[in-house]
């Protein structure tokens, strides 16, 4: 059975091993709807012969139906998009119909039944994703309202980057939602601000923070423009939007903290690794055991180098394929080891005396960088492998 999937409804076609079509069904993205599938199926499994199904992708919209036809004991294969493309462009009359896409992953189903992974959605790795995926979408909105609140306190505080650190901290949302333009200021002492702000801030805002601010609103000269008060209504609602953020944003990553020690993970233990990298390497790779090894683990993330060649002419090239995400994450986790920290030492002094061997060598920057990055990986699957802490590597 090749299964189209989409967010409302699927589309599953039936071939026997001739590739010929047995049938077809459309059905409701719902638990309560995917008996009809496997009803229609059973007319045409006999004692000799078994169901398969291949999902295009087992792990997005077609999730709550492999969990299903697992939980029954069907077996599952997850069909790469990738496959199926090229399965429906092999032919000299292209076509694009949910049918057809549906034949299509059948046939790559038939034709690599032996070579396909088994679909197995891991609630726990999921779940993970999820969150991490959550947090993305935050920092995203984040930096969407932080841009739009620049744009607003430019005009009516042009020093107000000189008032706080970071606007969208507690301190700074306080002060620009009760404060939107200097007009609100108007007869407050430096006293009578540091007071307010000092329990915002921890005790962090003395009167000399306090009457700086004041000090560069009135060097700033005037401001008011007509509609004032439109604009201050603005700059309130984008603070009242990134202190909304700010919560989700803390609540998300309690739950990273809390979903991450289920995995028993040692990755934190690595310099340059928080919880949230971990979090997101972990989303990305998913159970480790489903590597044999860790060059399969860095194929997967798209660092190990393919050969390109052709009558026995060719060379070694970095792959456009692979995963993306992970792949930067590791890149940039290579950054982080070569860095020379304020005192000059190496962060790593390993990594370090490696990348510079490495551009004697003759490499260039990034190609020196993509082979720590490659070594990583090998110290990364080790530690999720054996469950083991970091240790330095020798020289």
């Amino acid at each position: 059975m090749g299964i189209d999937l989409h967010k409302e409804t699927h589309t599953a076609v039936m071939l026997d091993c001739w590739n010929r079509k047995l049938g077809e069904i459309t059905f409701e993205n719902k638990p309560s709807e995917f008996s009809k599938l496997t009803r229609k199926v059973s007319r045409f499994v006999t004692e000799e012969k078994t169901a398969v199904y291949g999902l295009e992708n087992a792990y997005g919209y077609g999730r709550t139906l492999a969990v299903w036809l697992l939980e029954k004991g069907n077996v599952v294969k997850d069909v790469n998009t990738s496959l199926s493309y090229a399965q429906r462009k092999s032919v000299p009359m292209y076509q694009k119909s949910d049918s057809y896409d549906a034949e299509a992953v059948a046939l790559v189903l038939i034709n690599m039944l032996d070579r396909l992974p088994d679909a197995v959605p891991d609630d726990k790795y999921w779940t993970l994703s999820q969150l991490v995926n959550r947090r993305d979408n935050i920092c995203t909105h984040q930096s969407r309202l932080k841009n739009q609140l620049h744009e607003q306190l430019c005009v009516a505080y042009p020093s107000y980057k000189q008032f706080f650190s970071d606007i969208s901290r507690t301190t700074a949302l306080y002060f620009f939602n009760k404060y939107p333009s200097p007009e609100h200021l108007r007869g407050k002492s430096a006293e009578e601000l540091a007071d307010e702000l000092r329990p915002i801030s921890h005790n962090n805002c003395s009167v000399k923070r306090a009457k700086k601010i004041l000090d560069l609103i009135q060097s700033d000269g005037e401001t008011k423009r007509e509609h004032q008060e439109s604009r201050d209504s603005i700059t309130r609602s984008l603070v009242s939007d990134l202190e909304h953020y700010r919560v989700q944003l803390e609540e998300v990553e309690k739950a990273i903290e809390r979903m991450l020690l289920e995995f028993h993970c040692t990755l934190m233990t690595m310099p340059g690794i928080d919880v949230i990298t971990a979090a997101n390497m972990l989303s990305e790779i998913g159970d480790i055991n489903r590597f044999p090894n860790a060059n399969k683990l860095a194929k997967f993330a798209g660092i190990a180098p393919v050969n390109f060649s052709s009558a026995g002419k060719g060379k070694d090239m970095c792959p456009k394929q692979g995963n993306r995400r992970l792949q930067a994450i590791f890149y940039f986790m290579a950054i982080q080891m070569i860095q020379i920290s304020v005192n000059g030492v190496p962060r790593n002094k390993v990594f370090r005396e490696y990348y510079l061997k490495k551009v004697e060598d003759g490499k260039n920057k990034q190609q020196a960088l993509i082979c720590i990055a490659r070594r990583l990986v090998n110290i990364v699957y080790g530690m999720l492998k054996n469950h083991t802490e970091y240790r330095e590597p020798e020289q």
